[in-house]
Protein backbone atom coordinates (compact mmCIF):
# COMPACT_ATOMS: atom_id res chain seq x y z
CA UNK A 1 0.00 0.00 0.00
CA UNK A 2 3.01 2.29 0.64
CA UNK A 3 6.19 1.77 -1.40
CA UNK A 4 9.37 3.63 -0.43
CA UNK A 5 12.12 3.73 -3.07
CA UNK A 6 15.71 4.94 -2.54
CA UNK A 7 14.58 7.37 0.17
CA UNK A 8 17.16 9.72 1.65
CA UNK A 9 17.09 12.73 3.94
CA UNK A 10 19.91 15.18 4.48
CA UNK A 11 20.02 18.39 6.50
CA UNK A 12 23.01 20.52 5.57
CA UNK A 13 25.95 18.15 5.67
CA UNK A 14 24.28 15.69 7.99
CA UNK A 15 22.66 12.55 6.58
CA UNK A 16 19.78 11.10 8.58
CA UNK A 17 19.36 8.09 6.30
CA UNK A 18 19.70 7.12 2.64
CA UNK A 19 18.98 4.38 0.09
CA UNK A 20 15.90 3.21 2.00
CA UNK A 21 13.65 0.74 0.16
CA UNK A 22 10.58 -0.32 2.13
CA UNK A 23 7.16 -1.85 1.57
CA UNK A 24 4.29 -1.20 4.00
CA UNK A 25 1.22 -3.43 3.60
CA UNK A 26 -2.36 -3.33 4.86
CA UNK A 27 -3.19 -5.29 7.98
CA UNK A 28 0.21 -4.74 9.60
CA UNK A 29 1.38 -2.47 12.40
CA UNK A 30 4.85 -0.98 11.92
CA UNK A 31 6.78 0.45 14.89
CA UNK A 32 9.46 3.00 13.97
CA UNK A 33 12.38 3.00 16.39
CA UNK A 34 15.80 4.65 16.60
CA UNK A 35 17.91 6.86 18.83
CA UNK A 36 16.89 10.47 19.49
CA UNK A 37 17.70 12.46 16.37
CA UNK A 38 17.86 9.39 14.12
CA UNK A 39 14.89 10.61 12.06
CA UNK A 40 11.84 8.69 13.34
CA UNK A 41 9.40 11.60 13.25
CA UNK A 42 10.98 12.83 10.00
CA UNK A 43 10.28 9.47 8.33
CA UNK A 44 6.69 9.53 9.60
CA UNK A 45 6.15 13.04 8.20
CA UNK A 46 7.59 12.02 4.83
CA UNK A 47 5.27 9.00 4.67
CA UNK A 48 2.35 11.27 5.59
CA UNK A 49 3.25 13.72 2.84
CA UNK A 50 3.97 16.53 5.29
CA UNK A 51 7.69 16.73 4.49
CA UNK A 52 9.76 16.29 1.33
CA UNK A 53 12.69 13.91 1.19
CA UNK A 54 16.09 14.81 -0.25
CA UNK A 55 16.18 11.72 -2.48
CA UNK A 56 13.82 8.99 -3.60
CA UNK A 57 10.06 8.91 -3.45
CA UNK A 58 7.04 7.51 -1.61
CA UNK A 59 4.18 5.93 -3.59
CA UNK A 60 0.79 5.41 -1.96
CA UNK A 61 -1.98 3.40 -3.58
CA UNK A 62 -4.55 5.78 -5.15
CA UNK A 63 -7.83 6.25 -3.30
CA UNK A 64 -6.35 5.37 0.10
CA UNK A 65 -7.51 7.49 3.06
CA UNK A 66 -4.77 8.37 5.52
CA UNK A 67 -5.23 9.69 9.03
CA UNK A 68 -2.48 11.33 11.12
CA UNK A 69 -2.38 12.04 14.86
CA UNK A 70 -2.22 15.82 15.15
CA UNK A 71 0.13 17.39 17.70
CA UNK A 72 -1.31 20.93 17.82
CA UNK A 73 -3.63 20.91 20.83
CA UNK A 74 -5.00 24.38 20.03
CA UNK A 75 -5.90 23.81 16.37
CA UNK A 76 -9.49 22.79 17.14
CA UNK A 77 -10.26 25.06 20.10
CA UNK A 78 -13.24 26.64 18.29
CA UNK A 79 -14.92 23.24 17.70
CA UNK A 80 -16.80 20.87 19.95
CA UNK A 81 -15.16 17.66 21.10
CA UNK A 82 -17.54 15.52 19.01
CA UNK A 83 -17.03 17.62 15.86
CA UNK A 84 -13.25 17.47 16.33
CA UNK A 85 -13.36 13.69 16.29
CA UNK A 86 -15.65 13.53 13.24
CA UNK A 87 -13.26 15.89 11.42
CA UNK A 88 -10.94 12.88 11.32
CA UNK A 89 -12.94 12.05 8.18
CA UNK A 90 -12.80 15.50 6.62
CA UNK A 91 -15.04 14.64 3.65
CA UNK A 92 -17.77 13.27 5.92
CA UNK A 93 -17.59 16.36 8.14
CA UNK A 94 -17.81 18.72 5.14
CA UNK A 95 -20.81 16.87 3.69
CA UNK A 96 -22.59 17.06 7.03
CA UNK A 97 -22.07 20.81 7.27
CA UNK A 98 -23.03 21.31 3.60
CA UNK A 99 -26.28 19.36 4.11
CA UNK A 100 -27.15 21.37 7.20
CA UNK A 101 -26.54 24.64 5.36
CA UNK A 102 -28.77 23.54 2.46
CA UNK A 103 -31.67 22.55 4.71
CA UNK A 104 -31.45 25.88 6.54
CA UNK A 105 -31.89 27.88 3.33
CA UNK A 106 -35.17 29.82 3.30
CA UNK A 107 -35.33 29.60 -0.51
CA UNK A 108 -34.63 25.88 -0.91
CA UNK A 109 -34.75 25.24 -4.70
CA UNK A 110 -35.15 22.15 -6.88
CA UNK A 111 -31.43 22.32 -7.61
CA UNK A 112 -30.76 22.37 -3.87
CA UNK A 113 -32.97 19.30 -3.53
CA UNK A 114 -30.96 17.39 -6.17
CA UNK A 115 -27.68 18.37 -4.50
CA UNK A 116 -29.04 17.42 -1.07
CA UNK A 117 -30.06 14.02 -2.43
CA UNK A 118 -26.56 13.42 -3.79
CA UNK A 119 -24.99 14.54 -0.53
CA UNK A 120 -27.32 12.28 1.47
CA UNK A 121 -26.23 9.27 -0.60
CA UNK A 122 -22.52 9.99 -0.10
CA UNK A 123 -23.14 10.78 3.59
CA UNK A 124 -24.78 7.38 4.10
CA UNK A 125 -22.03 5.61 2.14
CA UNK A 126 -19.38 7.17 4.43
CA UNK A 127 -21.26 6.03 7.55
CA UNK A 128 -22.54 9.47 8.42
CA UNK A 129 -25.63 8.27 10.27
CA UNK A 130 -23.46 6.32 12.70
CA UNK A 131 -20.72 8.97 12.93
CA UNK A 132 -21.79 10.60 16.20
CA UNK A 133 -22.38 7.29 17.97
CA UNK A 134 -19.06 5.89 16.69
CA UNK A 135 -17.18 9.01 17.78
CA UNK A 136 -18.91 8.92 21.17
CA UNK A 137 -17.91 5.28 21.74
CA UNK A 138 -14.30 6.11 20.92
CA UNK A 139 -14.25 9.04 23.29
CA UNK A 140 -15.77 6.98 26.09
CA UNK A 141 -13.22 4.22 25.46
CA UNK A 142 -10.49 6.80 25.94
CA UNK A 143 -12.04 8.06 29.17
CA UNK A 144 -13.90 11.17 27.91
CA UNK A 145 -17.41 11.03 29.46
CA UNK A 146 -20.56 11.75 27.41
CA UNK A 147 -21.22 15.02 29.25
CA UNK A 148 -17.96 16.43 27.80
CA UNK A 149 -18.69 15.59 24.17
CA UNK A 150 -20.42 18.89 23.38
CA UNK A 151 -17.81 20.99 25.17
CA UNK A 152 -15.50 23.22 23.16
CA UNK A 153 -11.97 21.89 22.79
CA UNK A 154 -10.77 25.17 24.32
CA UNK A 155 -12.44 24.14 27.58
CA UNK A 156 -10.71 20.74 27.77
CA UNK A 157 -7.45 20.21 29.67
CA UNK A 158 -4.28 19.18 27.86
CA UNK A 159 -4.44 15.47 28.66
CA UNK A 160 -8.04 15.19 27.46
CA UNK A 161 -7.23 17.12 24.27
CA UNK A 162 -4.60 14.47 23.49
CA UNK A 163 -7.28 11.78 23.82
CA UNK A 164 -9.68 13.68 21.53
CA UNK A 165 -7.00 14.11 18.86
CA UNK A 166 -6.19 10.41 19.12
CA UNK A 167 -9.88 9.56 18.63
CA UNK A 168 -9.86 11.89 15.61
CA UNK A 169 -6.94 9.98 14.06
CA UNK A 170 -8.70 6.64 14.54
CA UNK A 171 -12.19 7.76 13.48
CA UNK A 172 -14.01 6.66 10.35
CA UNK A 173 -12.10 3.50 9.38
CA UNK A 174 -9.11 5.09 7.61
CA UNK A 175 -6.94 2.81 5.48
CA UNK A 176 -3.72 4.08 7.05
CA UNK A 177 -3.19 5.50 10.54
CA UNK A 178 0.03 7.30 11.48
CA UNK A 179 0.70 7.92 15.15
CA UNK A 180 3.63 9.81 16.71
CA UNK A 181 3.98 8.93 20.43
CA UNK A 182 0.26 8.11 20.89
CA UNK A 183 0.63 6.83 24.47
CA UNK A 184 2.15 10.07 25.82
CA UNK A 185 -0.03 11.42 28.65
CA UNK A 186 -2.50 8.52 28.37
CA UNK A 187 -3.58 6.66 31.51
CA UNK A 188 -3.34 2.87 31.74
CA UNK A 189 -6.99 2.27 30.83
CA UNK A 190 -6.74 4.47 27.72
CA UNK A 191 -3.54 2.77 26.59
CA UNK A 192 -5.20 -0.62 27.00
CA UNK A 193 -8.21 0.57 24.96
CA UNK A 194 -5.86 1.84 22.22
CA UNK A 195 -3.95 -1.45 22.17
CA UNK A 196 -7.20 -3.40 21.77
CA UNK A 197 -8.40 -1.02 19.03
CA UNK A 198 -5.18 -1.36 17.02
CA UNK A 199 -5.10 -5.15 17.43
CA UNK A 200 -8.55 -5.31 15.83
CA UNK A 201 -7.87 -2.59 13.25
CA UNK A 202 -7.93 -4.05 9.70
CA UNK A 203 -5.91 -1.28 8.07
CA UNK A 204 -2.26 -0.26 8.27
CA UNK A 205 -0.74 1.40 11.34
CA UNK A 206 2.63 3.16 11.42
CA UNK A 207 3.65 4.33 14.89
CA UNK A 208 6.58 6.02 16.60
CA UNK A 209 6.75 5.16 20.30
CA UNK A 210 9.16 4.88 23.24
CA UNK A 211 6.77 2.53 25.05
CA UNK A 212 8.30 -0.96 24.79
CA UNK A 213 5.23 -2.76 26.12
CA UNK A 214 3.00 -0.96 23.62
CA UNK A 215 5.36 -1.82 20.73
CA UNK A 216 5.45 -5.45 21.84
CA UNK A 217 1.67 -5.63 22.07
CA UNK A 218 0.61 -4.03 18.78
CA UNK A 219 3.51 -4.29 16.30
CA UNK A 220 3.86 -6.94 13.62
CA UNK A 221 7.00 -5.25 12.19
CA UNK A 222 9.78 -3.00 13.47
CA UNK A 223 11.32 -0.30 11.27
CA UNK A 224 14.78 0.43 12.69
CA UNK A 225 16.64 3.65 11.84
CA UNK A 226 20.32 3.19 12.65
CA UNK A 227 23.74 3.48 10.99
CA UNK A 228 22.13 6.05 8.65
CA UNK A 229 20.01 3.26 7.18
CA UNK A 230 16.45 2.02 7.57
CA UNK A 231 15.75 -1.68 7.90
CA UNK A 232 12.46 -3.48 8.43
CA UNK A 233 12.17 -6.57 10.63
CA UNK A 234 9.24 -8.95 11.06
CA UNK A 235 8.14 -9.25 14.70
CA UNK A 236 7.61 -7.02 17.71
CA UNK A 237 10.15 -4.94 19.67
CA UNK A 238 11.47 -7.77 21.85
CA UNK A 239 12.04 -9.93 18.78
CA UNK A 240 13.92 -7.08 17.08
CA UNK A 241 16.01 -6.39 20.20
CA UNK A 242 17.04 -10.02 20.70
CA UNK A 243 17.76 -10.40 16.98
CA UNK A 244 19.85 -7.24 16.78
CA UNK A 245 21.87 -8.19 19.87
CA UNK A 246 22.45 -11.67 18.42
CA UNK A 247 23.64 -10.29 15.07
CA UNK A 248 26.04 -7.91 16.78
CA UNK A 249 27.37 -10.73 18.97
CA UNK A 250 27.86 -12.98 15.92
CA UNK A 251 29.80 -10.27 14.07
CA UNK A 252 31.97 -9.63 17.14
CA UNK A 253 32.70 -13.37 17.51
CA UNK A 254 33.52 -13.74 13.82
CA UNK A 255 35.84 -10.75 14.03
CA UNK A 256 37.52 -12.15 17.13
CA UNK A 257 38.19 -15.48 15.41
CA UNK A 258 39.42 -13.69 12.28
CA UNK A 259 41.72 -11.45 14.34
CA UNK A 260 43.18 -14.50 16.11
CA UNK A 261 43.78 -16.24 12.77
CA UNK A 262 45.40 -13.11 11.32
CA UNK A 263 47.72 -12.86 14.30
CA UNK A 264 48.66 -16.54 13.96
CA UNK A 265 49.41 -16.16 10.24
CA UNK A 266 51.38 -12.95 10.78
CA UNK A 267 53.52 -14.68 13.41
CA UNK A 268 54.15 -17.64 11.06
CA UNK A 269 55.12 -15.32 8.21
CA UNK A 270 57.45 -13.32 10.48
CA UNK A 271 59.19 -16.50 11.66
CA UNK A 272 59.58 -18.34 8.36
CA UNK A 273 59.59 -15.77 5.53
CA UNK A 274 63.41 -15.70 5.54
CA UNK A 275 63.68 -19.50 5.87
CA UNK A 276 64.00 -21.04 2.40
CA UNK A 277 62.64 -24.39 3.58
CA UNK A 278 59.50 -22.69 4.90
CA UNK A 279 59.25 -19.86 2.35
CA UNK A 280 56.60 -21.59 0.20
CA UNK A 281 54.43 -22.14 3.29
CA UNK A 282 54.96 -18.52 4.32
CA UNK A 283 53.91 -17.36 0.85
CA UNK A 284 50.73 -19.45 0.95
CA UNK A 285 49.97 -18.12 4.42
CA UNK A 286 50.43 -14.56 3.14
CA UNK A 287 47.91 -15.21 0.36
CA UNK A 288 45.47 -16.59 2.92
CA UNK A 289 46.10 -13.56 5.13
CA UNK A 290 45.22 -11.24 2.24
CA UNK A 291 41.82 -12.93 1.97
CA UNK A 292 40.99 -12.64 5.66
CA UNK A 293 38.98 -9.54 6.53
CA UNK A 294 37.55 -8.21 9.73
CA UNK A 295 34.01 -7.02 9.16
CA UNK A 296 33.63 -3.49 10.38
CA UNK A 297 30.71 -3.16 12.75
CA UNK A 298 28.95 0.09 11.82
CA UNK A 299 28.99 2.77 14.48
CA UNK A 300 25.46 2.66 15.86
CA UNK A 301 23.59 5.87 16.54
CA UNK A 302 22.29 4.13 19.66
CA UNK A 303 24.06 4.92 22.90
CA UNK A 304 23.19 3.16 26.13
CA UNK A 305 24.09 5.02 29.32
CA UNK A 306 25.28 3.07 32.33
CA UNK A 307 22.69 3.22 35.11
CA UNK A 308 23.69 1.32 38.22
CA UNK A 309 22.81 2.00 41.85
CA UNK A 310 25.12 0.61 44.55
CA UNK A 311 24.03 1.04 48.19
CA UNK A 312 26.73 1.89 50.74
CA UNK A 313 25.06 -0.36 53.30
CA UNK A 314 22.32 -2.96 53.47
CA UNK A 315 18.96 -1.96 54.95
CA UNK A 316 18.02 -3.39 58.31
CA UNK A 317 14.77 -4.97 59.43
CA UNK A 318 12.86 -1.68 59.79
CA UNK A 319 12.56 0.26 56.55
CA UNK A 320 9.43 2.41 56.27
CA UNK A 321 6.20 2.76 58.26
CA UNK A 322 3.32 4.88 56.87
CA UNK A 323 0.40 5.08 59.33
CA UNK A 324 -3.03 6.63 58.61
CA UNK A 325 -1.62 9.41 56.43
CA UNK A 326 -4.09 11.91 54.98
CA UNK A 327 -3.36 14.96 52.86
CA UNK A 328 -5.50 17.61 51.17
CA UNK A 329 -4.06 19.54 48.20
CA UNK A 330 -5.85 22.65 46.84
CA UNK A 331 -9.00 21.71 48.73
CA UNK A 332 -9.08 18.11 47.44
CA UNK A 333 -8.26 15.15 49.68
CA UNK A 334 -5.77 13.19 47.60
CA UNK A 335 -4.68 10.76 50.34
CA UNK A 336 -7.15 9.35 52.85
CA UNK A 337 -5.80 7.35 55.80
CA UNK A 338 -3.07 5.60 53.82
CA UNK A 339 -1.11 2.95 55.73
CA UNK A 340 1.60 0.57 54.54
CA UNK A 341 4.85 -0.94 55.76
CA UNK A 342 7.78 -1.48 53.42
CA UNK A 343 9.41 -4.84 53.87
CA UNK A 344 12.88 -5.97 52.94
CA UNK A 345 13.18 -6.64 49.17
CA UNK A 346 9.99 -4.66 48.46
CA UNK A 347 9.99 -2.75 45.20
CA UNK A 348 6.71 -0.83 45.21
CA UNK A 349 5.06 0.85 42.22
CA UNK A 350 2.55 3.66 42.72
CA UNK A 351 -0.04 3.37 39.92
CA UNK A 352 -3.44 4.73 38.90
CA UNK A 353 -4.81 7.90 37.35
CA UNK A 354 -4.38 10.00 40.51
CA UNK A 355 -0.86 11.22 39.78
CA UNK A 356 -1.27 14.11 42.21
CA UNK A 357 -1.65 11.54 44.99
CA UNK A 358 1.48 9.71 43.83
CA UNK A 359 3.60 12.87 43.74
CA UNK A 360 2.16 14.01 47.07
CA UNK A 361 3.12 10.71 48.69
CA UNK A 362 6.68 11.05 47.40
CA UNK A 363 6.90 14.58 48.80
CA UNK A 364 5.57 13.42 52.15
CA UNK A 365 8.09 10.57 52.27
CA UNK A 366 10.90 13.03 51.52
CA UNK A 367 9.63 15.56 54.11
CA UNK A 368 8.91 18.17 51.45
CA UNK A 369 5.35 18.23 52.79
CA UNK A 370 3.79 17.47 56.15
CA UNK A 371 0.77 15.13 56.38
CA UNK A 372 -2.49 16.59 57.66
CA UNK A 373 -2.91 13.43 59.70
CA UNK A 374 -0.89 10.31 60.40
CA UNK A 375 2.83 9.59 60.64
CA UNK A 376 5.73 8.52 58.43
CA UNK A 377 8.81 6.87 59.91
CA UNK A 378 11.97 5.70 58.18
CA UNK A 379 14.16 2.99 59.69
CA UNK A 380 17.51 4.16 61.11
CA UNK A 381 19.48 1.99 58.66
CA UNK A 382 17.86 3.56 55.58
CA UNK A 383 19.16 6.28 53.32
CA UNK A 384 17.07 7.75 50.51
CA UNK A 385 17.74 9.07 47.01
CA UNK A 386 14.88 10.89 45.30
CA UNK A 387 14.04 11.56 41.65
CA UNK A 388 11.28 14.21 41.65
CA UNK A 389 8.77 14.57 38.85
CA UNK A 390 9.67 18.25 38.53
CA UNK A 391 13.42 18.86 38.62
CA UNK A 392 13.23 22.60 37.86
CA UNK A 393 14.71 23.74 41.18
CA UNK A 394 17.91 21.78 40.52
CA UNK A 395 18.66 23.54 37.21
CA UNK A 396 16.79 26.84 37.04
CA UNK A 397 18.96 29.88 37.75
CA UNK A 398 22.00 27.60 38.07
CA UNK A 399 24.98 28.49 35.87
CA UNK A 400 27.26 25.70 37.11
CA UNK A 401 28.71 23.43 34.46
CA UNK A 402 27.95 19.70 34.68
CA UNK A 403 31.18 18.82 36.46
CA UNK A 404 30.71 21.45 39.17
CA UNK A 405 27.01 20.56 39.45
CA UNK A 406 27.89 16.89 40.03
CA UNK A 407 30.69 17.85 42.43
CA UNK A 408 28.03 18.98 44.94
CA UNK A 409 27.10 15.33 45.60
CA UNK A 410 30.40 13.53 45.02
CA UNK A 411 32.86 12.40 47.67
CA UNK A 412 35.57 12.23 45.01
CA UNK A 413 35.94 15.86 43.91
CA UNK A 414 38.50 15.24 41.16
CA UNK A 415 37.64 16.26 37.63
CA UNK A 416 39.01 12.98 36.29
CA UNK A 417 36.52 10.96 38.35
CA UNK A 418 33.59 13.22 37.54
CA UNK A 419 34.38 13.25 33.81
CA UNK A 420 34.53 9.45 33.84
CA UNK A 421 31.23 9.25 35.68
CA UNK A 422 29.54 11.66 33.27
CA UNK A 423 31.05 9.78 30.33
CA UNK A 424 29.16 6.65 31.36
CA UNK A 425 26.00 8.77 31.25
CA UNK A 426 26.82 9.82 27.66
CA UNK A 427 28.31 13.24 28.45
CA UNK A 428 31.72 13.56 26.81
CA UNK A 429 34.21 16.05 25.45
CA UNK A 430 33.29 19.70 25.89
CA UNK A 431 29.68 18.76 26.79
CA UNK A 432 30.67 18.45 30.46
CA UNK A 433 31.36 22.21 30.57
CA UNK A 434 27.88 23.19 29.44
CA UNK A 435 25.85 25.14 32.03
CA UNK A 436 23.18 22.84 33.44
CA UNK A 437 20.44 25.43 32.91
CA UNK A 438 20.67 24.96 29.12
CA UNK A 439 20.47 21.16 29.12
CA UNK A 440 17.64 19.35 27.31
CA UNK A 441 14.96 17.48 29.22
CA UNK A 442 16.66 14.13 28.62
CA UNK A 443 20.07 15.49 29.67
CA UNK A 444 18.62 16.82 32.92
CA UNK A 445 17.07 13.42 33.65
CA UNK A 446 20.45 11.74 33.15
CA UNK A 447 22.04 14.30 35.52
CA UNK A 448 19.39 13.55 38.16
CA UNK A 449 19.99 9.82 37.78
CA UNK A 450 23.75 10.43 38.13
CA UNK A 451 23.09 12.35 41.34
CA UNK A 452 21.14 9.36 42.68
CA UNK A 453 23.92 6.95 41.74
CA UNK A 454 26.47 9.05 43.66
CA UNK A 455 24.34 8.95 46.82
CA UNK A 456 24.96 5.31 47.80
CA UNK A 457 21.36 5.21 49.08
CA UNK A 458 19.67 1.90 49.87
CA UNK A 459 16.13 3.17 49.15
CA UNK A 460 15.34 4.79 45.79
CA UNK A 461 12.25 6.95 45.20
CA UNK A 462 11.49 7.80 41.57
CA UNK A 463 8.53 9.84 40.33
CA UNK A 464 8.19 9.37 36.53
CA UNK A 465 11.91 8.82 35.79
CA UNK A 466 11.43 7.90 32.10
CA UNK A 467 9.95 11.23 30.97
CA UNK A 468 12.13 12.76 28.20
CA UNK A 469 14.23 9.58 27.80
CA UNK A 470 14.78 7.57 24.62
CA UNK A 471 14.33 3.79 24.43
CA UNK A 472 17.99 3.11 25.11
CA UNK A 473 18.07 5.23 28.27
CA UNK A 474 14.74 3.78 29.45
CA UNK A 475 16.19 0.28 29.01
CA UNK A 476 19.29 1.28 31.00
CA UNK A 477 17.19 2.69 33.86
CA UNK A 478 15.00 -0.42 33.82
CA UNK A 479 18.03 -2.71 34.04
CA UNK A 480 19.58 -0.62 36.81
CA UNK A 481 16.46 -0.72 38.97
CA UNK A 482 15.91 -4.43 38.36
CA UNK A 483 19.47 -5.20 39.47
CA UNK A 484 19.38 -2.84 42.49
CA UNK A 485 19.61 -4.90 45.72
CA UNK A 486 17.84 -2.31 47.91
CA UNK A 487 14.27 -1.02 48.08
CA UNK A 488 12.46 0.97 45.40
CA UNK A 489 9.34 3.15 45.28
CA UNK A 490 8.50 4.17 41.72
CA UNK A 491 5.73 5.82 39.71
CA UNK A 492 5.98 5.39 35.94
CA UNK A 493 3.84 5.30 32.79
CA UNK A 494 6.18 2.68 31.34
CA UNK A 495 4.31 -0.62 31.63
CA UNK A 496 7.44 -2.71 31.04
CA UNK A 497 9.32 -0.80 33.75
CA UNK A 498 6.61 -1.32 36.36
CA UNK A 499 6.12 -4.98 35.42
CA UNK A 500 9.81 -5.91 35.56
CA UNK A 501 10.86 -3.81 38.57
CA UNK A 502 7.95 -3.93 41.03
CA UNK A 503 6.83 -6.87 43.16
CA UNK A 504 4.15 -4.84 44.95
CA UNK A 505 1.52 -2.43 43.64
CA UNK A 506 -0.16 0.46 45.45
CA UNK A 507 -2.89 2.20 43.47
CA UNK A 508 -4.14 5.59 44.64
CA UNK A 509 -7.77 6.23 43.67
CA UNK A 510 -9.45 9.53 42.81
CA UNK A 511 -11.23 9.70 46.19
CA UNK A 512 -7.97 9.40 48.16
CA UNK A 513 -8.39 5.71 48.97
CA UNK A 514 -5.86 3.11 47.90
CA UNK A 515 -5.32 -0.57 47.08
CA UNK A 516 -2.17 -2.42 48.17
CA UNK A 517 -1.34 -5.82 46.65
CA UNK A 518 1.88 -7.87 46.78
CA UNK A 519 2.04 -9.00 43.14
CA UNK A 520 3.43 -8.01 39.75
CA UNK A 521 1.76 -5.29 37.69
CA UNK A 522 0.29 -7.68 35.11
CA UNK A 523 -1.06 -9.87 37.93
CA UNK A 524 -2.57 -6.76 39.52
CA UNK A 525 -4.31 -5.71 36.31
CA UNK A 526 -5.77 -9.22 35.96
CA UNK A 527 -6.86 -9.18 39.62
CA UNK A 528 -8.60 -5.81 39.10
CA UNK A 529 -10.69 -7.27 36.29
CA UNK A 530 -12.04 -9.88 38.70
CA UNK A 531 -13.11 -7.15 41.13
CA UNK A 532 -15.30 -5.22 38.70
Amino acid sequence: MITVTNLGVQYGGSVLFRHADLQFNAGNCYGIIGANGAGKSTLLKILAGELDSTDGHVDIKPGVRMSVLRQDQFQYDAYSVLDTVIMGNQRLYEIGKQKDALYEKPDFSDEDGILASELEAEFAELGGWEAESDASRMLQGLGIPVEDHEKLMADMDGRDKVKVLLAQALFGNPDIVMLDEPTNNLDTASIEWLEDFLLDFPGMVIVVSHDRYFLNTVCTHIVDIDYGKIKMYVGNYDFWYESSQLVQALIRNQNKRAAEKIKELQEFIARFAANKAKSRQATSRRKLLDKLTIEEIPASSRRYPFVGFKPDREVGKDILFVSDVSKTVDGVKVLDRVSFTMNKNDKIAFVGNNEIAQTTMFKLLMCEMEPDEGTIKWGVSTSQAYFPKDNTEFFENCDLNMIDWMRQWSEDQSETYLRGFLGRMLFSGEDVYKPVNVLSGGEKVRCMLSRMMLSGANVLLLDQPTNHLDLESITAVNNGLTAFPGNVLIASHDHEMVETVANRIIEFHEDGSYTDRAMSYDEYLEWKKTQS
